[in-house]
């Protein structure tokens, strides 16, 4: 496990494509494409999210070869990425209020002591367990991977500083995530949400919209639909950052050493502890 802060190149090109699947609505007016690629809206996604998945695959088993060396193992490294994610995956089965819950925050403080290739890992594939383990299996199930990789990722990128420094940075990181989280989310079903009412509402995209009605109508659908229950989120990651944030990264940070390979070293002989007779 290299602890690497940096994504790889794998990690970046499904991220990308994740971000267009997802933003799509938003890039149709840059290209001048409005009308014509408006009415085949459903199939983009759909395309982008089998590229996903089989980028996520992709970055799993090059993830494991390329940490099969001198700082862990790829058995070391596939058995914690497992227990890791197997239980924040049943944390899920917690019952909460509205959209606070405590599965990000594992997340979080995976990524931030493991890096980004293995935040990102550990996002993406909690939500896929925990949506097997609660029944959560649908079109919307993609994304869902690709956002909380995300904040794996992002949060492989904070660098370590102080413990006071550490709780301030990753209490506002998950503060923020709680509700980017619901806005990236929001977006993948925000132009099918009301077929038919679109123009009547006023909250949903509509073929041939500019980027400025686009943002705009979305920035209203966000706020009429989506804010207060996100708070839940952001507020409930604030408080289990402030709570348990410390004890969990030392306990990560325990399972690194003791899966960092050390060379082995000749011990020194031990002094003599015989005394000659005179």
């Amino acid at each position: 496990m290299t602890g690497r802060r940096t994504p790889s190149l794998l990690v970046l090109l499904v991220s990308l494509v994740g971000l267009l699947t997802i933003l799509y609505p938003f890039l149709l007016p840059l290209i001048g494409q409005e009308e014509q690629l408006a009415r085949r809206g459903i199939e983009v996604p759909i395309l982008f999210a089998l590229l996903g998945a089989i980028c996520l695959l992709t970055i799993l088993v090059e993830i494991q070869h390329s940490t099969a060396g001198p700082g862990a193992s790829a058995s070391k490294f596939v058995a914690l990425l497992g227990v890791l994610v197997a239980t924040d995956a049943a944390l899920r089965l917690i019952p909460t209020v509205l959209g606070a819950s405590p599965i990000f925050l594992l997340i979080i403080l995976v990524g931030f002591a493991y890096g980004a290739d293995f935040g990102f890992l550990m996002g993406a594939l909690t939500l896929l367990v925990s949506a097997f383990i609660t029944g959560g299996i649908g079109p919307w199930l993609p994304f869902q991977m690709l956002t909380a990789g995300w904040i794996g990722l992002t949060a492989g990128l904070l660098p370590r500083t102080g413990a006071k420094r550490e709780l301030a940075m990753l209490a506002l990181f998950g503060g923020l995530w709680g509700l980017l989280f619901g806005a990236i989310m929001n977006i993948w079903e925000w132009p099918f949400s009301a077929p038919g009412l679109q123009q009547q509402v006023g909250l949903y995209w509509v073929p041939g919209m500019t980027l400025g009605q686009t943002l705009h109508t979305y920035a209203h659908f966000y706020l009429v639909t989506s804010l207060v229950y996100d708070l839940f989120r952001s507020i409930a990651n604030v408080i289990l950052v402030v709570l348990l944030a410390r004890p969990v990264l030392r306990l990560l940070d325990r399972f690194r050493e003791r899966f960092t390979w050390q060379p082995w070293a000749p011990s020194e002989p031990a002094p003599s502890t015989l005394v000659a007779n005179d």
